[in-house]
């Protein structure tokens, strides 16, 4: 997984209370168990019409959103069926960080543990960091994990909270699997000494 250490990217507004998994990722798309691929489907049915073409007013087929990094949007995001191909598509997309006054709790932990950093904040610090995500390519924020801080564009910053633990799986780039290669030493010992001591639990 990769890190998230410090991030500096244009927000995306997404003014809508009650995102739901299958407005991030519809249901047709679930098929696959890839992670690549899925960020071109993300929010589809927002994005393209019945023939497959772009709706030019949404956010992110705007000039100024295509490489968006941030998405700032309103309460309950992520709430729906408990898909884990809605963090793959925001992260195949290139969104990296979430911003919103509060999310579905499956949805928030599937974030963590595929590098995805979800910030949940008052209603009011958000309404301001959507004022600044209509600034356009201008909409720059600053994410600083390490230091928990926001930065606007203007340098205005905003302190978060995020627990301690998935705080450190982030910022070393650790899923489960990396966890757990995290203790292979101390796995390898115990095999071994399991072998030895008990080798008829190996036999056949």
């Amino acid at each position: 997984m990769e890190k998230f250490t410090k991030l500096a990217g244009v927000a995306a507004p997404l003014p809508l209370i009650n995102v739901d998994t299958d407005m991030i990722i519809p249901k047709q798309f679930l098929k696959t168990i890839q992670r690549s691929g899925l960020g071109k489907n993300l929010f589809d049915e927002m994005r393209y019409d019945a023939d497959g073409n772009e709706i030019p007013d949404f956010v992110l087929n705007r000039p100024a959103y295509r490489n968006a990094e941030i998405l700032v949007s309103g309460e309950n995001f992520g709430c729906g069926s408990s898909r884990e191909h809605a963090p793959w598509a925001l992260l195949d997309f290139g969104i990296r960080c979430v911003i919103a006054p509060s999310f579905a709790d499956i949805f928030f932990n599937n974030c963590f543990k595929n590098g995805i950093l979800p910030i949940a904040l008052p209603q009011e610090q958000v309404d301001m960091l959507m004022d600044d995500a209509e600034r356009g390519a201008n909409a720059v924020v600053t994410i600083d994990l390490e230091n928990q801080i926001i930065t606007g564009p203007d340098g205005g910053s905003i302190p978060f909270e995020v627990d301690a633990f998935r705080k450190h799986c982030l910022l070393n780039g650790l899923d489960d699997i990396g966890l757990t290669m995290e203790k292979a030493g101390a796995i390898d010992t115990y095999e071994a000494r399991q072998a030895s001591t008990t080798p008829w639990l190996r036999a056949g």
